[in-house]
């Protein structure tokens, strides 16, 4: 079992070490997994699609905390959300709503629990964070959570046709799954169209698209940076033809 972090708060940030050190607090013998800290900040959408990617290789009784939180601090409620043996806890604004929409068994829990100290603006070190540490650790008060019926904000199990991730060698990921899609079928984004190759070495100069290694539809180039070749950006739309 481990604590995995799945945020937009920036690795290079101050906010980080915050919450692991609560985690510390609550937790000291659990292993806390950095996932992902620098998804693109505020975009909701896109970081609940990759979540569903990214969920795969942690096993049953993980719990992750998940923070795309531009709503911190308003009446958006604090859940969390369990899906096929792990936990997301996290805020109800549909950032686990796609994990939730594609699994076999999910329930639902608001948190009833507040701390002494809330900040404002800092759910995710004041909040999140020790609910997280108690669930993995057992000692989460059973009246610390309620049961919801459903969520209140829902991203649906639908693929997303748009670019949600660049990673820093300027591959450009979509919310489609691979599964999905014909490999003879030509991609469309900006303007360009984008055939498939299975890896790197087989694309020759030009961009391709292939089934990254979570099974989403990657734009990329071999040896270049295709987000910056094509003009691509988080939320760029990324159309099956032409």
């Amino acid at each position: 079992m481990a604590i995995v972090l799945f945020t937009d708060f920036g690795s290079a940030d101050i906010y980080i070490g915050q919450v692991k050190a609560v985690l510390q607090q609550w937790a000291p013998q659990i292993a806390v997994i950095d996932l992902a800290n620098d998804l693109p900040p505020f975009n909701v959408r896109a970081a609940a699609h990759l979540l569903d990617a990214l969920k795969a290789p942690f096993p049953e009784g993980s719990v992750f905390i998940c923070v795309v939180d531009p709503g911190v601090g308003t009446a958006r409620a604090a859940i969390v959300v369990e899906a096929d043996g792990r936990r997301y806890v996290g805020p109800d604004n549909g950032l686990m709503s796609v994990v939730a929409a594609r699994a076999a068994a999910v329930r639902f829990f608001s948190i009833a629990w507040r701390p002494e100290r809330l900040s404002d603006s800092f759910h995710g070190r004041d909040l999140f964070a020790p609910v997280a540490a108690r669930l993995v650790a057992g000692t989460l008060p059973p009246e610390h959570l309620r049961p919801l019926s459903a969520l209140a904000e829902n991203c649906g199990a639908q693929d997303l046709g748009e670019v949600i991730y660049i990673d820093h060698y300027g591959n450009a990921c979509t919310g489609i799954r691979a599964s999905n899609v014909p490999r003879d079928a030509v991609l469309s984004a900006n303007g360009q169209r984008i055939s498939y190759a299975r890896v790197f070495g087989e694309a020759g100069a030009k961009p391709f698209w292939y089934e990254n290694s979570h099974g989403l539809v990657e734009i990329a180039m071999n040896r270049a940076n295709a987000a910056q070749t094509l003009g691509l950006g988080i939320g760029r739309p990324v159309r099956l033809g032409s």
